[in-house]
């Protein structure tokens, strides 16, 4: 579980002012201890600081620690930016796969007694190589303040956490020779080779083909995309690229690591973990102030009760995210959802005690009072439309508009995903606003806009049926586990429908509906059983799961005429 906060913090709540401080921290020696001292500190100094020292700290919405993420709209200079990577293991310096400035512990300064000479120039020539890399504005404060210590103890890391995060590159930390975390290394660069990564990934999951350049154009954005986001981020900054990629890399190494980056722009701290699991990706979790919205009145109780506001005044909070890596599937009609969310704990600000079993993030409620807000105009807030250009406020048809899409867009896998509840709800906020008479003046102007969001809505319904086509496949529904006639009664009732939607036709969707109904029909006990006997063998059941099965064939059929026809039409 790691050691608590108080373990790291003094008891006056201001670490690290004296020399007693750190001989009271406790070692740290394992990957769940430095996490828990890492939080503690990264959480104070570059999340609650910053927020108390800005009158106006853009705090993180909760929508957009929801997948898929939100493309950065602004960059604040001004807050910190970090990354760092932490390895359960000593250093070999030339062995490393990355490049880095080392540092050395002084492990008799452990010890009682007075230091040698030679601890002395290790400390000094630490300090120094610290130094050279901080703007010089700050070397003599520097000097003064280290000179003597052993800025490599992981004691003194709070305290020199200032100058660190005036550093554009890494922070290295390591197990030194007596079993502890030390600060081995800065200023280091961790290798991000995005355009080898890219096209191997594109390869294995079968969107690129070699030598087929059209192919690869075509979907080089949707794996770019795909990759990112399984470690947590959109198409971002160098830094927090090369931090995912860095990640990737070590993890299929085979390294037991932490690794973790706090970008000025998404004021989030991300932390990559591997400690051994038998996984197929590190795990991935984020931690940020957010505001928990008014409306969640349950939540605010229990959160005030517990003493787990930050700010009360402002609702704010420390939440930490963790997230589920989803692998690939070409035959799920969901086949971008890279990432969701696998739980989200409310963190108390002095102990870091976690606060389980609140939604704070994804409340379907909240959801929709916000699509409600949208249509009528009265939503505050910012949105970036189509990656690139950024629209305040739902003060015009246009801006609601624009709104939507993007609304849609990002919670398009949960909107396929939700109960029946939530979807109808979501249909009739959004057809009442597009599909509405009252509105159609207002949409005149706006036609190629308002397609869009339509055509973005109708896929999203199409994709919920195929969804739901796709669950069929395993004999279940929304009730659970179901009878293999129920299935086939369902199944050409969704197929049914789908033909009269085809008319907006999304090629992708197709193909989801083609591989699940074949899916369906290829159910080995199924054709076995009541395809391949003699028919007067049959029950009554029996005969109508034959009857339907001959239906969904049909349906098959017309579903492949009609992908065969778009496709000669497009050449």
């Amino acid at each position: 579980m790691g050691m608590a906060w108080q373990a790291v913090f003094s008891q006056n709540g201001l670490p690290w002012q004296d020399e007693q401080s750190f001989s009271d921290m406790p070692q740290v020696r394992t990957l769940p201890e430095l996490k828990a001292f890492l939080d503690a500190t990264h959480i104070r100094f570059c999340l609650a600081r910053p927020y108390a020292e800005q009158e106006r700290y853009p705090l993180v919405e909760a929508r957009e620690l929801l997948p898929s993420f939100d493309n950065d709209m602004w960059e604040y200079k001004d807050l910190p930016g970090f990354a760092m990577v932490a390895f359960a293991r000593q250093l070999d310096n030339l062995s490393e796969v990355f490049q880095y400035d080392a540092l050395h512990p002084l492990l008799p300064a452990r010890q009682q007694g007075p230091a040698c000479l030679l601890e002395t120039q290790v400390a000094a020539q630490n300090a120094q190589t610290i130094a050279d890399r901080l703007p010089r504005v700050l070397h003599d404060r520097f000097r003064q303040r280290f000179s003597s210590c052993d800025s490599s103890d992981l004691r003194y890391y709070p305290a020199l956490l200032p100058y660190l995060l005036q550093m554009d590159r890494a922070q290295v930390m390591a197990l030194a020779p007596d079993g502890c975390f030390h600060l081995a290394g800065v200023f280091a660069s961790f290798p991000a080779d995005i355009d080898s990564e890219l096209k191997r990934f594109g390869m294995r999951i079968g969107k690129f083909v070699y030598g087929d350049n059209e192919r690869y154009e075509r979907n080089r954005m949707f794996v770019y995309q795909y990759l990112m986001e399984l470690y947590g981020f959109p198409i971002v900054s160098e830094r927090r690229t090369s931090s995912a990629l860095f990640a990737r890399k070590l993890h299929k190494m085979g390294e037991r690591f932490l690794l973790r980056v706090l970008g000025q722009t998404d004021r989030t701290i991300t932390t990559y973990i591997s400690n051994g699991e038998n996984r197929r990706y590190p795990l991935v979790e984020k931690i940020a102030l957010v505001s928990v919205d008014k409306d969640q009145e349950e939540a605010l109780r229990i959160i005030s009760e517990g003493g787990y506001f930050l700010d009360p005044e402002r609702r704010v909070v420390i939440i930490r995210i963790t997230y589920r890596q989803h692998a690939f599937s070409a035959s799920n009609v969901r086949q971008d959802r890279a990432l969701s969310v696998a739980s989200q704990e409310i963190l108390h600000p002095l102990t870091g005690r976690p606060l389980h079993g609140l939604n704070i993030i994804k409340d379907t409620t909240n959801m929709l009072l916000r699509l409600s807000d949208i249509v009528r105009g009265e939503h505050t807030g910012r949105i970036i439309y189509r990656r690139n250009e950024v629209v305040e406020n739902t003060d015009s048809d246009e801006k609601r508009l624009k709104f939507l899409y993007a609304w849609l867009t990002k919670h398009q896998r949960r909107i396929i995903s939700y109960s029946s509840e939530f979807f109808n709800g979501v249909k009739q906020v959004v057809s009442s606003y597009l599909y509405s008479p009252d509105n159609d003046e207002a949409f005149e102007s706006l036609r190629e806009l308002h397609r869009d969001v339509c055509m973005r809505f109708s896929y999203i319904q199409q994709a919920r049926k195929i969804r739901m086509l796709e669950d069929l496949r395993q004999r279940q529904n929304r009730n659970g586990r179901i009878t293999y006639l129920c299935m086939m009664r369902e199944a050409t009732a969704l197929l049914k429908d789908l033909s009269f939607d085809i008319s907006t036709y999304f090629p992708s969707l197709v193909d989801a509906i083609i591989a699940a109904a074949e899916a369906i029909l290829a159910d080995r006990y199924l054709v076995r059983t009541y395809i391949e006997i003699p028919e007067e063998r049959l029950t009554r059941n029996g005969q109508e799961i034959r009857k339907h099965y001959g239906r969904i064939v049909s349906l098959l059929d017309s579903f492949k005429a009609v992908r065969k026809s778009r496709s000669s039409s497009e050449k």
